[in-house]
């Protein structure tokens, strides 16, 4: 088709109009891209990106590794170790992240992996991580039934405290090995030689599992919500525990 003086022209105009934007454009340097600080984080600290997140306080970032809690500065550089409280709730808002991790990491357990003790209708429930050569533990066992009786289900882990290859670990799998597991473990507590015949057992779990969830001794009992109870309580204080941290009445 040809083309008239003014339609030349104009199309003259648009094409160097055209050819001044792309130039334009091409001379303009890039924008630099933002870097993911979270992902640095994350790469530094050798977690997942999506366990750092913004923290209650302005510039910090929380950094969460399991049960194991800490705070890093806005600009990658600089980490807190510590608990964070909210001075007018006087709440420990590590602690409650602390909680919830925890409560996840047991969630996960099923009852096919531990050694169940429960009354016809439980109200609440324990899993408690226990060592058969602990004292404190086979204390806590000798009043299982009068746990049961108190409406609490007890799960038991099993946490040999001197770790693999100990004779506590060869206990615990004989326990697990045995054809009646609850009356194994609590004969293996009451000073028992429990036959050991070899199979898979889940105790190496346990074991990384109660390390994941901030054991530090043993017995150590988890409420479904998450909180740590250190340490034996006789059945009748257990079980007003137990109620107060469930119904958040505890201090």
């Amino acid at each position: 088709m040809k083309l008239n003086r003014s339609q030349a022209l104009s199309s003259i105009a648009l094409l160097a109009l055209a050819w001044s934007v792309g130039a334009a454009a091409q001379a303009q340097p890039a924008a630099a891209k933002k870097p993911d600080v979270r992902a640095e984080i994350a790469r530094k600290l050798e977690v997942k990106p999506e366990n750092v997140r913004p923290s209650a306080i302005p510039g910090l970032f929380e950094v969460a590794d399991g049960t194991d809690i800490g705070y890093v500065s806005a600009d990658g550089k600089y980490y807190l170790n510590g608990d964070v409280f909210d001075l007018d709730s006087r709440q420990n808002l590590t602690e409650t992240r602390r909680e919830s991790a925890r409560a996840a990491l047991i969630a996960a357990v099923p009852d096919s992996q531990a050694i169940v003790f429960s009354p016809a209708n439980p109200k609440y429930t324990l899993t408690v991580f226990t060592d058969v050569d602990c004292g404190y533990c086979r204390k806590l066992h000798s009043e299982i039934a009068e746990i049961n009786k108190r409406g609490i289900k007890v799960r038991y882990l099993l946490y040999p405290r001197p770790g693999p290859g100990s004779d506590s670990w060869r206990k615990a799998e004989a326990v697990w090995c045995s054809p009646n597991r609850s009356e194994a473990l609590t004969r293996s507590k009451q000073g028992a030689d429990v036959p050991f015949t070899p199979c898979a057992t889940p105790i190496a779990r346990h074991y990384k599992l109660g390390q994941e969830v901030g054991l530090r001794g043993t017995p150590a009992l988890v409420t479904t919500k998450g909180q740590m109870i250190g340490g034996y309580m006789p059945a009748d204080r257990l079980a007003e525990h137990v109620k107060e941290l469930m119904e958040g009445k505890a201090p």
